[in-house]
């Protein structure tokens, strides 16, 4: 119901060129809302980035497992698997790339059908399948490392203070990314960009902190990557881990950019929600490398 003062009239759609008809400010072929050329209809649209970063991966860790094979059998010439590392580095770089370029710069807004919205989700699913696999061949690696003798000479004390506290600050990520989502469904603006800021704080903390945690256990403890097969499993994971925490870290503030030009609404989500699925699975692969690694290791 009007207020008299026109403030909350809605402008009427204007066409796009095409027979369609779409709302004041919202560009005719957005992130969510790709429509077909040439024939009038809509057409689902779905990303192929996030395929191709994932064949991008497995080129990568198949590179490195071949190259190592052939180094201590002789089976394979190593640089059989380096070359196929590097194709697959790039090409999972150019995934990532792509699919970031895509889903949060190219875009003015988030608006789009539900079953638009629906397939980058169950895109980005699908990714976090495939990088369950990445994690857990370098699991499988330490569940070898602890066939052997245990508990390794080059041990370091894993369990203390600084992990609690970064445990403690990733989860908490978590919790404020949750809150930050349903204030935007809410309608709540001021919600939304206040828990959504906190979640970017967090993440650069969690950073700093595995960052300092490196140091410790390098330049006090003497613990580093030579330091057995134990040293390369701990950095391999905490390693990998970090890299997706930074990535996830990246994606959130170009998040808060848009968020603070106005991008996002109730019905504008599809950005926030792909991420948070993807920060949501950072966090539980920490609990999994904590309990195994730290805890596990301990024990």
């Amino acid at each position: 119901m009007g207020t008299g003062d026109g403030s909350d009239r809605t402008p009427p759609p204007r066409a796009d060129g095409s027979g369609h008809h779409v709302p004041e400010g919202q560009a005719p072929e957005e992130y969510g809302d790709h429509r077909g050329r040439g024939d009038g209809d809509d057409h689902e649209h779905r990303s192929r980035w996030p395929l191709i970063a994932a064949a991008g991966a497995a080129g990568l860790y198949a590179g490195v497992a071949i190259a190592v094979l052939g180094t201590e059998t002789g089976l394979v010439p190593p640089l059989v698997g380096v070359a196929l590392a590097v194709v697959g580095a790039a090409v999972l770089l150019a995934g990532i790339g792509g699919w970031l370029r895509e889903a949060f710069l190219l875009p003015a807004r988030d608006a789009g059908s539900p079953e638009s919205r629906e397939s980058y989700v169950s895109t980005t699913l699908l990714f976090l399948a495939t990088d369950v696999s990445t994690f857990g061949a370098l699991f499988v690696y330490y569940a070898f490392v602890r066939v052997g003798a245990w508990p390794p000479a080059e041990l370091p004390p894993l369990v203390g203070s600084l992990v609690a506290a970064n445990t403690a600050i990733l989860l908490a990520s978590s919790v404020t990314f949750h809150y930050a989502h349903a204030a935007l469904e809410a309608g709540n603006r001021r919600r939304f960009l206040g828990f959504l800021g906190t979640t970017l704080a967090l993440g650069i903390v969690f950073l700093a902190g595995q960052a300092y945690e490196y140091y410790e256990f390098v330049a006090v403890e003497g613990f580093s990557l030579d330091s057995g097969a134990f040293g390369t499993a701990f950095y391999g994971l905490t390693g990998l881990h970090g890299f997706h925490v930074a990535l996830g870290v990246g994606a959130i503030a170009v998040l808060c950019w848009r968020a603070l030009r106005g991008h996002y609404g109730p019905d504008r989500d599809t950005s926030i929600a792909t991420v948070s699925l993807y920060w949501h699975f950072v966090d539980l692969v920490w609990l999994v490398l904590v309990t195994v690694l730290y805890v596990g290791a301990s024990v």
